[in-house]
């Protein structure tokens, strides 16, 4: 993926959020957010699957197609901490951890299921759904300690800043939060496999950290759909 596309992937995504945020504004209610944030977590659980080359125009790292979509949850939680507050945050990641783990039983069961003998794609199925037992609880005790990590922090430097500086609980939150979430996941998932774990958690960290980095902005735009200021 070159620069450029992998900009315009970042952008088109994070776009999304706005909707969510004219929808809190217009509703008073949190419930497309949450909506955005099931998906996004979901989808990047799915696209994990697949490992792409990401080009930063400075060095080219390998990591999980995911890691795109993955990294916008955190933007989310930040807005829906903004609007809602802490207790609000906490709940919408205890949603989408149910519907993580109720996926992964769907597809599970899906694997499970006899296939009809002319369906000749039972393998290919497999390999993209079938679960891996350590690489799932790896990436679920992740995203539950740095996600939960990133709420408590958002709403301390709000509160310890009297609401200024919003690039600062933004940026101060989200990144530690990403390199927490891949330093919970790398090691827990790949340790003793073989796998050069440094290389992964930099590239993940470095295409995380653009992520987020490129989302600062983003937060003001939403925070003014949010509130009209």
């Amino acid at each position: 993926m070159s620069f450029f596309l992998l900009i315009f992937w970042i952008l088109g995504i994070s776009s999304f959020t706005l909707l969510g945020s004219w929808y809190a504004r217009r509703f008073e209610r949190a419930d497309l957010l949450i909506a955005l944030y099931v998906t996004f977590v979901l989808v990047a659980q799915i696209l994990a699957v697949k490992i792409s080359a990401f080009n930063l125009g400075f060095a080219t790292f390998f990591g999980p197609s995911g890691v795109l979509v993955f990294s916008l949850t955190y933007l989310l939680t930040d807005i829906v901490n903004e609007k809602f507050g802490r207790a609000e945050t906490h709940r919408m990641i205890f949603i989408a951890f149910v519907s993580q783990v109720a996926m992964v039983f769907f597809f599970w069961l899906g694997v499970k299921f006899p296939p009809a003998p002319f369906w000749m794609m039972q393998n290919e199925w497999a390999q993209i759904f079938g679960i891996v037992p350590r690489i799932t609880f790896a990436s679920w005790a992740a995203f539950l300690v740095s996600e939960n990590f990133d709420a408590y922090v958002f709403a301390w430097f709000k509160r310890v800043t009297g609401g200024r500086y919003l690039w600062m609980r933004n940026a101060f939150s989200s990144l530690p939060a990403l390199l927490l979430d891949t330093l919970i996941f790398i090691p827990l998932a790949f340790a003793g496999a073989g796998l050069p774990l440094l290389p992964l958690i930099i590239g993940q960290t470095s295409v995380k950290w653009l992520v987020g980095l490129i989302n600062i902005p983003f937060m003001y735009v939403n925070r003014r759909v949010l509130f009209g200021k």
